[in-house]
Protein backbone atom coordinates (compact mmCIF):
# COMPACT_ATOMS: atom_id res chain seq x y z
CA UNK A 1 0.00 0.00 0.00
CA UNK A 2 1.39 3.45 -0.94
CA UNK A 3 0.27 7.02 -0.42
CA UNK A 4 -0.90 7.08 -4.05
CA UNK A 5 -2.97 3.91 -3.88
CA UNK A 6 -4.15 3.78 -0.26
CA UNK A 7 -7.34 5.81 -0.77
CA UNK A 8 -8.60 3.82 -3.75
CA UNK A 9 -7.55 0.41 -2.49
CA UNK A 10 -8.29 0.77 1.23
CA UNK A 11 -9.80 4.02 2.54
CA UNK A 12 -12.65 4.05 0.03
CA UNK A 13 -14.08 0.92 1.73
CA UNK A 14 -14.73 2.87 4.94
CA UNK A 15 -17.19 5.81 4.74
CA UNK A 16 -16.03 7.29 8.05
CA UNK A 17 -12.43 7.34 6.84
CA UNK A 18 -13.50 9.15 3.66
CA UNK A 19 -15.48 11.68 5.71
CA UNK A 20 -12.39 12.28 7.85
CA UNK A 21 -10.18 12.70 4.78
CA UNK A 22 -12.58 15.24 3.27
CA UNK A 23 -11.61 17.61 6.09
CA UNK A 24 -7.87 17.30 5.42
CA UNK A 25 -5.57 18.58 2.73
CA UNK A 26 -2.93 15.86 2.38
CA UNK A 27 -5.42 13.04 2.07
CA UNK A 28 -3.17 10.30 0.69
CA UNK A 29 -0.55 10.92 3.35
CA UNK A 30 -3.06 10.92 6.24
CA UNK A 31 -4.80 7.78 4.95
CA UNK A 32 -1.48 5.96 4.65
CA UNK A 33 -0.49 6.78 8.25
CA UNK A 34 -3.87 5.55 9.52
CA UNK A 35 -3.47 2.39 7.41
CA UNK A 36 -0.08 1.77 9.08
CA UNK A 37 -1.72 1.96 12.49
CA UNK A 38 -4.61 -0.35 11.52
CA UNK A 39 -2.09 -2.83 10.14
CA UNK A 40 0.04 -2.63 13.28
CA UNK A 41 -2.86 -3.25 15.68
CA UNK A 42 -4.70 -5.62 13.31
CA UNK A 43 -8.00 -3.70 13.35
CA UNK A 44 -10.22 -1.96 10.80
CA UNK A 45 -11.11 1.74 11.15
CA UNK A 46 -14.66 0.78 12.17
CA UNK A 47 -13.27 -1.48 14.90
CA UNK A 48 -11.12 1.38 16.14
CA UNK A 49 -14.17 3.64 16.52
CA UNK A 50 -16.08 0.85 18.26
CA UNK A 51 -13.51 1.06 21.09
CA UNK A 52 -14.75 4.59 21.88
CA UNK A 53 -18.47 3.94 21.82
CA UNK A 54 -18.35 4.17 25.58
CA UNK A 55 -16.80 7.61 26.29
CA UNK A 56 -15.52 6.33 29.66
CA UNK A 57 -13.54 3.51 28.06
CA UNK A 58 -9.78 3.96 27.74
CA UNK A 59 -9.25 0.84 25.62
CA UNK A 60 -8.46 2.92 22.51
CA UNK A 61 -5.85 4.95 24.40
CA UNK A 62 -4.17 1.84 25.77
CA UNK A 63 -4.09 0.30 22.30
CA UNK A 64 -2.35 3.37 20.89
CA UNK A 65 0.12 3.38 23.78
CA UNK A 66 0.90 -0.29 23.15
CA UNK A 67 1.44 0.40 19.43
CA UNK A 68 3.96 3.12 20.26
CA UNK A 69 5.71 1.04 22.92
CA UNK A 70 5.94 -2.23 20.95
CA UNK A 71 6.37 -0.76 17.45
CA UNK A 72 5.09 -3.99 15.80
CA UNK A 73 5.95 -2.78 12.27
CA UNK A 74 9.48 -1.64 13.26
CA UNK A 75 8.72 1.86 11.97
CA UNK A 76 11.28 4.66 12.18
CA UNK A 77 10.60 7.38 14.71
CA UNK A 78 9.25 9.83 12.11
CA UNK A 79 6.58 7.38 10.89
CA UNK A 80 5.59 6.45 14.45
CA UNK A 81 4.98 10.13 15.20
CA UNK A 82 2.83 10.62 12.11
CA UNK A 83 0.88 7.39 12.58
CA UNK A 84 0.02 8.44 16.13
CA UNK A 85 -1.03 11.95 15.01
CA UNK A 86 -3.20 10.57 12.18
CA UNK A 87 -4.88 8.08 14.49
CA UNK A 88 -5.77 10.73 17.07
CA UNK A 89 -7.03 12.99 14.27
CA UNK A 90 -9.26 10.19 12.96
CA UNK A 91 -10.79 9.67 16.40
CA UNK A 92 -11.22 13.41 16.99
CA UNK A 93 -13.03 14.06 13.69
CA UNK A 94 -15.36 11.16 14.50
CA UNK A 95 -16.21 12.73 17.88
CA UNK A 96 -14.35 10.24 20.01
CA UNK A 97 -11.24 12.22 20.89
CA UNK A 98 -8.48 10.30 22.66
CA UNK A 99 -6.78 11.62 25.78
CA UNK A 100 -3.95 13.96 24.81
CA UNK A 101 -1.39 11.93 26.78
CA UNK A 102 -1.98 8.80 24.72
CA UNK A 103 0.35 7.77 21.91
CA UNK A 104 3.10 10.17 22.90
CA UNK A 105 6.22 9.75 20.79
CA UNK A 106 9.41 11.60 21.64
CA UNK A 107 10.98 13.40 18.70
CA UNK A 108 14.57 12.34 18.12
CA UNK A 109 16.61 15.17 16.58
CA UNK A 110 19.38 13.53 14.56
CA UNK A 111 20.87 16.66 12.98
CA UNK A 112 21.16 20.25 14.22
CA UNK A 113 18.90 22.88 12.68
CA UNK A 114 20.49 24.61 9.71
CA UNK A 115 21.50 28.24 10.14
CA UNK A 116 22.38 29.58 6.72
CA UNK A 117 24.86 32.38 6.26
CA UNK A 118 24.24 35.01 3.59
CA UNK A 119 27.09 33.56 1.55
CA UNK A 120 25.39 30.14 1.55
CA UNK A 121 22.04 31.63 0.55
CA UNK A 122 23.76 33.50 -2.27
CA UNK A 123 25.14 30.19 -3.57
CA UNK A 124 21.65 28.68 -3.49
CA UNK A 125 20.21 31.72 -5.25
CA UNK A 126 22.82 31.69 -8.00
CA UNK A 127 22.25 28.00 -8.69
CA UNK A 128 18.63 28.67 -9.76
CA UNK A 129 18.32 28.32 -13.53
CA UNK A 130 15.10 30.22 -14.18
CA UNK A 131 13.41 33.40 -12.87
CA UNK A 132 10.71 31.42 -11.06
CA UNK A 133 13.14 29.50 -8.86
CA UNK A 134 15.23 32.61 -8.15
CA UNK A 135 12.08 34.45 -7.11
CA UNK A 136 10.98 31.49 -4.96
CA UNK A 137 14.23 31.64 -2.96
CA UNK A 138 14.10 35.36 -2.13
CA UNK A 139 10.30 35.23 -1.71
CA UNK A 140 10.44 32.43 0.87
CA UNK A 141 13.46 33.87 2.72
CA UNK A 142 11.76 37.24 3.13
CA UNK A 143 8.11 36.33 3.83
CA UNK A 144 8.34 33.14 5.97
CA UNK A 145 5.41 31.76 3.96
CA UNK A 146 5.16 27.99 4.44
CA UNK A 147 5.74 25.60 1.53
CA UNK A 148 2.14 24.45 1.44
CA UNK A 149 0.96 28.06 1.19
CA UNK A 150 3.49 29.06 -1.49
CA UNK A 151 1.53 27.00 -4.02
CA UNK A 152 -1.68 28.93 -3.21
CA UNK A 153 -0.53 32.55 -3.16
CA UNK A 154 -2.28 34.62 -5.84
CA UNK A 155 -1.34 37.99 -7.29
CA UNK A 156 -4.41 39.51 -5.60
CA UNK A 157 -2.83 38.80 -2.22
CA UNK A 158 -0.17 41.46 -2.88
CA UNK A 159 -1.13 45.04 -2.11
CA UNK A 160 -2.17 47.31 -5.01
CA UNK A 161 0.77 48.98 -6.75
CA UNK A 162 3.13 46.62 -4.93
CA UNK A 163 5.83 47.22 -7.54
CA UNK A 164 6.35 50.74 -6.16
CA UNK A 165 6.25 49.88 -2.45
CA UNK A 166 9.53 49.76 -0.52
CA UNK A 167 8.51 46.53 1.22
CA UNK A 168 5.37 45.21 -0.52
CA UNK A 169 2.67 43.88 1.82
CA UNK A 170 1.16 40.42 1.39
CA UNK A 171 -2.05 39.52 3.20
CA UNK A 172 -3.06 35.86 3.25
CA UNK A 173 -6.48 34.62 4.43
CA UNK A 174 -7.00 31.76 6.87
CA UNK A 175 -8.11 29.38 4.13
CA UNK A 176 -4.64 28.99 2.61
CA UNK A 177 -2.42 28.93 5.71
CA UNK A 178 -1.96 26.40 8.49
CA UNK A 179 -5.25 25.28 10.05
CA UNK A 180 -7.32 26.63 7.13
CA UNK A 181 -9.32 28.81 9.54
CA UNK A 182 -10.96 25.86 11.25
CA UNK A 183 -11.40 25.44 15.01
CA UNK A 184 -8.63 27.09 17.01
CA UNK A 185 -7.23 28.55 13.79
CA UNK A 186 -10.38 30.54 13.07
CA UNK A 187 -9.49 34.11 12.11
CA UNK A 188 -5.74 33.47 11.85
CA UNK A 189 -4.19 35.38 8.93
CA UNK A 190 -0.67 36.00 7.69
CA UNK A 191 0.57 39.57 7.27
CA UNK A 192 4.04 39.64 5.79
CA UNK A 193 6.27 41.59 3.41
CA UNK A 194 8.81 41.33 0.60
CA UNK A 195 12.31 42.70 0.90
CA UNK A 196 13.42 45.03 -1.95
CA UNK A 197 15.48 42.20 -3.47
CA UNK A 198 12.50 39.81 -3.33
CA UNK A 199 10.35 42.48 -4.99
CA UNK A 200 12.96 42.89 -7.74
CA UNK A 201 13.02 39.14 -8.42
CA UNK A 202 9.22 38.93 -8.41
CA UNK A 203 8.98 41.76 -10.95
CA UNK A 204 11.53 40.02 -13.19
CA UNK A 205 9.69 36.70 -12.85
CA UNK A 206 6.32 38.26 -13.74
CA UNK A 207 7.85 40.03 -16.72
CA UNK A 208 9.37 36.71 -17.85
CA UNK A 209 5.99 34.97 -17.63
CA UNK A 210 4.41 37.67 -19.77
CA UNK A 211 7.16 38.14 -22.35
CA UNK A 212 8.58 34.64 -22.74
CA UNK A 213 5.67 32.41 -21.73
CA UNK A 214 3.00 34.69 -23.21
CA UNK A 215 0.77 34.69 -20.12
CA UNK A 216 -1.80 37.40 -19.43
CA UNK A 217 -1.66 37.62 -15.65
CA UNK A 218 -4.77 38.54 -13.67
CA UNK A 219 -5.21 39.07 -9.90
CA UNK A 220 -6.84 35.63 -9.62
CA UNK A 221 -3.83 33.82 -11.11
CA UNK A 222 -1.42 31.91 -8.88
CA UNK A 223 1.98 33.51 -8.40
CA UNK A 224 4.14 30.39 -8.67
CA UNK A 225 3.15 28.14 -11.56
CA UNK A 226 4.46 25.16 -13.49
CA UNK A 227 6.79 26.08 -16.35
CA UNK A 228 4.83 24.27 -19.03
CA UNK A 229 1.27 24.69 -20.41
CA UNK A 230 -1.35 25.08 -19.07
CA UNK A 231 0.76 26.81 -16.36
CA UNK A 232 -1.23 25.55 -13.38
CA UNK A 233 -0.33 26.34 -9.80
CA UNK A 234 2.86 24.56 -8.73
CA UNK A 235 2.15 21.12 -7.36
CA UNK A 236 3.64 20.32 -3.96
CA UNK A 237 5.69 17.60 -5.63
CA UNK A 238 7.25 20.20 -7.96
CA UNK A 239 7.84 22.68 -5.16
CA UNK A 240 9.52 19.98 -3.06
CA UNK A 241 11.96 19.17 -5.85
CA UNK A 242 13.27 22.74 -6.09
CA UNK A 243 15.34 22.64 -2.84
CA UNK A 244 16.70 19.22 -3.82
CA UNK A 245 17.86 20.50 -7.21
CA UNK A 246 19.29 23.76 -5.90
CA UNK A 247 21.07 21.95 -3.06
CA UNK A 248 22.78 19.62 -5.54
CA UNK A 249 23.90 22.49 -7.78
CA UNK A 250 25.05 24.77 -4.97
CA UNK A 251 26.42 22.21 -2.52
CA UNK A 252 24.35 23.86 0.23
CA UNK A 253 21.45 21.90 1.73
CA UNK A 254 18.23 23.73 2.50
CA UNK A 255 14.47 23.32 2.78
CA UNK A 256 11.58 25.76 2.57
CA UNK A 257 11.13 25.44 6.32
CA UNK A 258 14.68 26.80 6.77
CA UNK A 259 13.34 30.06 5.32
CA UNK A 260 10.83 30.37 8.16
CA UNK A 261 13.59 29.96 10.76
CA UNK A 262 15.76 32.48 8.86
CA UNK A 263 13.03 35.14 9.00
CA UNK A 264 12.20 34.39 12.63
CA UNK A 265 15.87 34.81 13.60
CA UNK A 266 16.04 38.20 11.87
CA UNK A 267 12.84 39.35 13.59
CA UNK A 268 14.21 38.32 16.96
CA UNK A 269 17.39 40.32 16.31
CA UNK A 270 15.38 43.53 15.90
CA UNK A 271 13.45 42.77 19.11
CA UNK A 272 10.06 42.72 17.41
CA UNK A 273 6.98 42.13 19.56
CA UNK A 274 6.45 38.33 19.66
CA UNK A 275 2.81 38.72 18.63
CA UNK A 276 3.83 40.79 15.62
CA UNK A 277 6.34 38.09 14.66
CA UNK A 278 3.54 35.51 14.82
CA UNK A 279 1.42 37.61 12.47
CA UNK A 280 4.30 37.80 9.98
CA UNK A 281 4.76 34.00 10.17
CA UNK A 282 1.01 33.35 9.96
CA UNK A 283 0.63 31.85 13.40
CA UNK A 284 -2.08 32.25 16.02
CA UNK A 285 -1.55 35.05 18.52
CA UNK A 286 -1.48 33.30 21.87
CA UNK A 287 -3.98 33.49 24.69
CA UNK A 288 -5.70 36.55 26.04
CA UNK A 289 -3.37 38.93 24.18
CA UNK A 290 -4.93 37.99 20.84
CA UNK A 291 -7.74 40.63 20.79
CA UNK A 292 -5.32 43.39 21.77
CA UNK A 293 -2.58 42.71 19.21
CA UNK A 294 -3.80 44.19 15.91
CA UNK A 295 -0.98 46.33 14.52
CA UNK A 296 -1.85 48.34 11.43
CA UNK A 297 -0.09 47.27 8.24
CA UNK A 298 2.06 50.42 8.16
CA UNK A 299 3.20 49.88 11.76
CA UNK A 300 4.11 46.30 10.94
CA UNK A 301 5.87 47.37 7.72
CA UNK A 302 7.88 50.00 9.55
CA UNK A 303 9.14 47.39 12.03
CA UNK A 304 9.81 44.84 9.28
CA UNK A 305 12.00 47.37 7.44
CA UNK A 306 14.41 47.27 10.39
CA UNK A 307 15.10 43.61 9.53
CA UNK A 308 15.69 44.12 5.79
CA UNK A 309 19.46 44.47 6.10
CA UNK A 310 19.51 41.18 8.03
CA UNK A 311 17.32 39.38 5.50
CA UNK A 312 18.77 40.42 2.14
CA UNK A 313 21.62 38.38 0.72
CA UNK A 314 21.81 38.69 -3.09
CA UNK A 315 23.80 41.93 -3.48
CA UNK A 316 27.29 42.73 -2.17
CA UNK A 317 25.98 46.02 -0.79
CA UNK A 318 23.30 44.20 1.12
CA UNK A 319 25.84 42.10 3.00
CA UNK A 320 26.82 45.24 4.89
CA UNK A 321 24.50 46.06 7.71
CA UNK A 322 23.10 49.55 8.00
CA UNK A 323 25.16 50.32 11.08
CA UNK A 324 28.43 49.32 9.41
CA UNK A 325 27.64 51.47 6.36
CA UNK A 326 26.94 54.42 8.60
CA UNK A 327 30.19 53.94 10.50
CA UNK A 328 32.13 53.69 7.25
CA UNK A 329 30.80 56.95 5.79
CA UNK A 330 31.38 58.78 9.06
CA UNK A 331 34.99 57.58 9.04
CA UNK A 332 35.51 58.81 5.48
CA UNK A 333 33.92 62.21 6.05
CA UNK A 334 35.87 62.76 9.27
CA UNK A 335 39.10 62.39 7.27
CA UNK A 336 38.23 64.96 4.59
CA UNK A 337 39.73 68.41 4.42
CA UNK A 338 37.49 71.47 4.27
CA UNK A 339 38.30 71.87 0.58
CA UNK A 340 37.26 68.28 -0.15
CA UNK A 341 33.99 68.69 1.76
CA UNK A 342 33.22 71.84 -0.24
CA UNK A 343 33.92 69.91 -3.43
CA UNK A 344 31.44 67.25 -2.36
CA UNK A 345 28.79 69.92 -1.79
CA UNK A 346 29.49 71.51 -5.20
CA UNK A 347 28.95 68.14 -6.88
CA UNK A 348 25.74 67.62 -4.93
CA UNK A 349 26.86 64.14 -3.81
CA UNK A 350 25.86 62.60 -7.16
CA UNK A 351 26.60 58.93 -7.88
CA UNK A 352 30.37 58.73 -7.49
CA UNK A 353 33.24 56.66 -6.20
CA UNK A 354 35.55 57.80 -3.47
CA UNK A 355 39.07 56.91 -4.49
CA UNK A 356 41.38 56.91 -1.53
CA UNK A 357 45.09 57.15 -2.02
CA UNK A 358 46.13 56.81 1.57
CA UNK A 359 49.51 58.30 2.32
CA UNK A 360 50.73 56.69 5.46
CA UNK A 361 52.09 59.39 7.62
CA UNK A 362 52.30 59.90 11.34
CA UNK A 363 48.85 59.36 12.83
CA UNK A 364 47.04 62.67 13.06
CA UNK A 365 43.75 63.57 14.58
CA UNK A 366 40.81 64.95 12.64
CA UNK A 367 41.61 68.44 13.92
CA UNK A 368 44.88 68.26 11.98
CA UNK A 369 43.06 67.75 8.68
CA UNK A 370 42.86 63.98 8.49
CA UNK A 371 45.42 61.38 7.40
CA UNK A 372 44.39 60.70 3.79
CA UNK A 373 43.90 62.37 0.44
CA UNK A 374 40.56 61.62 -1.18
CA UNK A 375 39.80 62.06 -4.89
CA UNK A 376 36.30 62.06 -6.37
CA UNK A 377 35.17 60.64 -9.66
CA UNK A 378 31.58 60.70 -10.88
CA UNK A 379 30.36 57.46 -12.45
CA UNK A 380 27.06 56.61 -14.08
CA UNK A 381 24.70 53.85 -13.13
CA UNK A 382 25.87 51.57 -15.94
CA UNK A 383 29.42 51.61 -14.54
CA UNK A 384 28.34 50.85 -10.98
CA UNK A 385 28.08 47.06 -11.41
CA UNK A 386 31.63 46.72 -12.71
CA UNK A 387 32.91 48.74 -9.75
CA UNK A 388 31.03 46.49 -7.30
CA UNK A 389 32.42 43.35 -8.96
CA UNK A 390 35.91 44.82 -8.60
CA UNK A 391 35.51 45.00 -4.83
CA UNK A 392 34.08 48.48 -4.30
CA UNK A 393 31.34 48.86 -1.71
CA UNK A 394 28.42 51.25 -1.28
CA UNK A 395 28.90 53.09 1.98
CA UNK A 396 25.96 55.51 1.84
CA UNK A 397 22.68 55.92 -0.01
CA UNK A 398 21.20 59.37 -0.46
CA UNK A 399 17.53 60.32 -0.43
CA UNK A 400 17.88 61.31 -4.09
CA UNK A 401 18.60 57.67 -4.96
CA UNK A 402 22.31 58.37 -5.57
CA UNK A 403 25.09 56.69 -3.66
CA UNK A 404 28.70 56.92 -2.51
CA UNK A 405 31.03 53.99 -3.10
CA UNK A 406 34.59 53.39 -1.93
CA UNK A 407 37.26 50.74 -2.31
Amino acid sequence: MTKRTVIEQWASKYPKVMTWLSKLQKKGQAAWFLWLYCKGVNKTPDELLHLKEDPRSREAEYLLDKFVADNPLSLPNSLMVNASIATKSFYRHNYGALASASGTVSFIKLKPYRRHSKEELLKIYRSAQNPRDRSLVTFAFSTAIAAETLTKVKWKHLEPDWQNAEAPYIGLPSSIIKGHGIGKYRGVEQHTFLTPEAKRDLIEYRDWLERIKGLHISPEDYVFVELHPPYKSMAMSTLSKVPTQLSKRSGVGFSWHDARRYVETALEQININPNWARKIRGRKVKGEEAPYSRPAVEELRSKYLEAVSLLEFTQPTQLIELQKRQEAIEEIVSGLTLEQKEKMERHGLSLRSLRQSRKRRKPRTATNGGDCDVQFEEINEAQLLSYLKAGWQIVARLQSGEAIVKR
